[in-house]
């Protein structure tokens, strides 16, 4: 499990902005009726959602306004940036080996010699993952999860879910995030150092989305935003960077033609 402004939601979003699923100011006329539709459209993979729209403004308008933000600025002032990258290098560095194993679970060998090559170079030549060495000889981290895996395995979402503090996720989300924190050496940590590397990497993601802050803010629905970012980035996740293309629903040339009539 992630901080609610994590580093998947903050590449999904900038999914959204590159494939121009960014939010645009609309006449009021059209807010209202967006209105309309959203109180009368239910959502199957949301069954939670009178729950989960609380938890978010919770989140957001509290945790985030008055905790992590100004945390995020504060740590931003303090911590000069070589310093923060390397911080955010050594946690990241921590999760390699669940990369590995999760890659041999997805029968994917070639993902995971990079990672277990990565985390042998950073480990070593990069002090302790202070330094992403690995990225400089070309081997590229691959972001492999026990969500992904059961996903390759057939296991369905889940509900989604806004935890508290946490954000969106779903219930295979969640049980990949548990099991991955059993793998060494994130298993072998005590909770010191557990909440410190959670620490850091919420506030590492945190200070990546302040130049993304607008989206939400123009957003008609931030909360529907924020769930068709995540579903988006699981997906570009668990293909690879390739999900599968939908097919877009075939005209009816006789309904065509009349519409061509009519005008």
């Amino acid at each position: 499990m992630r901080p609610f402004l994590s580093r998947h939601l903050l590449l999904a979003v900038a999914l959204l902005v590159l494939s121009g699923c960014a939010a645009k100011p609309v006449a009021p006329e059209q807010a209202a009726a967006s209105s309309v539709s959203q109180a009368a459209y239910t959502d199957p993979r949301d069954p939670l959602e009178t729950i989960n729209r609380p938890l978010w403004d919770f989140n957001y308008d509290i945790l985030d306004t008055y905790l992590l933000r100004p945390a995020t600025v504060g740590y931003m002032t303090v911590v000069p940036k070589p310093a923060r990258k390397g911080l955010v290098n050594a946690a990241n560095n921590l999760a390699e080996p669940a990369s590995f194993l999760n890659g041999m679970l997805q029968a994917k060998p070639s993902r995971s010699a990079v990672s277990a090559g990565r985390f042998l170079v950073n480990s070593t030549l990069g002090l302790f993952g202070l330094f992403d060495v690995a990225t400089k000889i070309g081997l590229v981290e691959q972001q492999e999860d026990f969500s992904q895996t059961m996903a390759v395995w057939g296991v369905g979402d889940g509900p989604y879910l806004m935890l508290p503090a946490l954000g969106p996720t779903t219930v295979r989300g969640t049980t990949g995030g548990l099991v991955d924190n059993l793998y060494f050496p994130l298993g072998l940590l005590n909770t010191p150092l557990t909440l410190t590397r959670a620490l850091i990497g919420a506030l590492d993601s945190r200070e990546q989305l302040m130049s993304m802050e607008s989206l939400l803010e123009e957003s008609l629905d931030p909360y529907a935003f924020i769930k068709e970012s995540y579903y988006q980035r699981q997906q570009f996740k668990i293909y690879d960077g390739n999900p599968p293309q939908q097919e877009e629903p075939e005209l009816d040339e006789d309904i065509f033609d009349d519409l061509l009539d009519d005008l």
